[in-house]
């Protein structure tokens, strides 16, 4: 059956996975078979197709699910709205089409679909250990450029613990509120003091609190108050590297007569590391030689930093993760163009030819 990547696009966005993927993934497997190709589905969810059997072996991966909340599909003109629509339905629609159309040549081509890149990353960091890609390619917005870099993310908590008393009588107490003020402080020193510096290509590493909740009751000094965070980093720092350097830094610097932990929220799940591509590796000259644009880094954390361990990777993709209007993706004004669609999916088919040669 030919694929219509019109008429998929239009069925992926009105397809809701923000909450279960499994009608999505249903859409893509039907899809595929329908076009002849064996897929597979592993414990994680995480869909797999190949063409091909030999060398080398470029990877196509994108997701699956969305954030919510949904966003109904509508069609203006080349414009497609609705949750998902670029991010990232829009570069899955140029994967699929891509990877049904395009000569392996001698090598392999494999597209990887994972079902929680929103959320756990399990998916991600699974494929990119099982796969063995010579090279691989993330379907994320890009404004049809070719990323080749990304800065990292964890997100974490720090707990200062103090000593409870009765408000009438706070000197009795250590009031962990109160100390979270000067460990606040200390956080806004940590990069210039202990941070891995400004990097070349992805610039400076931010450290943002962004929840604070403490105490019990109004009448009582609070014992315990958590300072949750966003961090955004830049190599050569590590998720463990930063939480130990961190925890070093506050309880040197932040406040006396107080207990001051660093923790990941999730140590059960994988966390995006920074990575960067070098430019002269042949994946980025092969999208570029295809037509792909500006070669920059990707302005969000992405499971590429998972790939980009093991080999060389680069973000692509239709839609833009912001306009001159503001926030595109994750927004309630979620939109791609159809025509980036279509460019992206030349782009990409050109890219596999030319790396599978």
């Amino acid at each position: 059956m030919p694929f219509d990547v019109d008429s998929f696009l239009r069925d992926a966005v009105r397809t809701p996975s923000h909450e279960d993927v499994t009608a999505m993934r249903d859409l893509v497997v039907e899809t595929l078979e329908g076009a002849g190709v064996e897929t597979s589905v592993d414990e994680v969810g995480t869909v797999v197709a190949t063409r091909g059997t030999g060398s080398p072996h470029l990877v196509f991966n994108t997701h699956i699910d969305t954030v919510p909340p949904r966003v109904e599909y509508r069609d203006q003109g080349d414009v497609v709205y609705g949750r998902g629509a670029c991010d990232a339905k829009g570069p899955l629609a140029a994967m699929v089409q891509a990877f049904l159309a395009a000569s392996p040549g001698s090598g392999r081509l494999t597209l990887a679909l994972s079902p929680d890149e929103e959320t756990t990353q399990v998916g991600g960091a699974t494929l990119a250990e099982r796969l063995d890609a010579d090279s691989t390619v993330v379907g994320e917005p890009t404004g049809l450029d070719a990323c080749v870099a990304a800065r990292g993310q964890f997100e974490g908590s720090v707990t200062v613990r103090g000593e409870s008393a009765h408000a009438a009588d706070p000197d009795e107490g250590t009031n962990s509120i109160r100390a979270a003020c000067a460990v606040l402080r200390a956080m806004d020193t940590y990069d210039e003091e202990q941070g891995p510096g400004t990097h070349a290509v992805l610039g400076r590493p931010t450290l943002v609190p962004s929840l604070v909740s403490g105490g019990e009751a109004i009448n009582q000094v609070p014992a315990e108050c958590t300072i949750r965070f966003d961090r955004r980093s830049v190599p050569p720092e590590t998720a463990g590297g930063f939480v130990t350097g961190l925890q070093r830094h506050l309880r040197r610097t932040g406040p006396e007569g107080v207990e001051v932990s660093v923790s990941l929220l999730r140590s059960d799940i994988p966390h995006p590391e920074a990575f960067r591509t070098d430019p002269d590796a042949r994946i980025v000259r092969s999208l570029e030689d295809a037509g792909a644009g500006e070669t920059r880094p990707f302005g969000a954390a992405t499971e590429a930093s998972y790939f980009a361990a093991r080999a060389p990777t680069v973000v692509f993709g239709p839609g833009v993760l912001a306009d001159e209007s503001g926030p595109v993706a994750h927004a309630d004004r979620e939109y791609v163009d159809r025509r980036d669609v279509e460019r992206a999916e030349s782009v990409l088919r050109e890219t596999a030819e030319l790396f599978l040669q």
